[in-house]
């Protein structure tokens, strides 16, 4: 990935450029929407509620990251590397159901 500067910060550092993205609206919905199983694009407008504009530039953004990919036969599915991210956000994903819990 070509370091150019992001959101909240010049460097364009790798972590930087990954939080500029996940924080952009949308984009950690779809990749947990997208946890289980491919998606056609309109169950991800169904079950996100956005506009298709906002889906089809965030997809457009995640697969340029090479986090989400489009197989034609089903739909819309994580990569390999998405699914890696994925894995790390589960052990916060636990913690926030106990804090929740609280």
């Amino acid at each position: 990935m070509v370091k150019k500067p992001v959101r909240g910060s010049r460097t364009g550092r790798p972590i930087m450029a990954l939080l500029d993205l996940l924080g952009r609206r949308w984009a950690l919905r779809l990749i947990w929407e997208l946890r289980e199983e491919p998606r056609r694009f309109r169950e991800l407008q169904e079950s996100i509620g956005a506009s298709p504009t906002i889906i089809n530039t965030r997809l457009a953004e995640l697969r340029e990251a090479r986090l989400v990919e489009l197989d034609p036969e089903r739909g819309y599915r994580l990569t390999g590397l998405g699914r890696e991210l994925l894995e790390l956000f589960l052990p916060l994903h636990r913690w926030a159901e106990k804090w929740a819990e609280r």
